[in-house]
């Protein structure tokens, strides 16, 4: 499964558009791309574990956290 843009909205917004985990400053445009600025919208915990697509599940990461989760490359 995957967040709805609506979620993935509202998580920026809530990061103010920043990495959740870092603060690193990121851009809208550079969502799921591998650049300077890039990100991703990560379930915090995976669906197959019982998360869901809601917001409280949701957490905006720079790519290079991302890459540092448990889950990262198992989707």
């Amino acid at each position: 499964m995957s967040f709805d843009e609506t979620t993935i909205k509202l998580a920026w917004d809530r990061a103010d558009g920043k990495c959740e985990k870092c603060k690193k400053q990121l851009l809208w445009e550079s969502r799921g791309k591998e650049s300077e600025y890039g990100w991703e919208a990560h379930h915090i915990k995976a669906v197959s574990d019982g998360g869901s697509d809601k917001l409280e599940n949701c957490k905006i990461l720079c790519q290079e956290c991302h890459k540092r989760t448990h889950s990262f490359g198992n989707h």
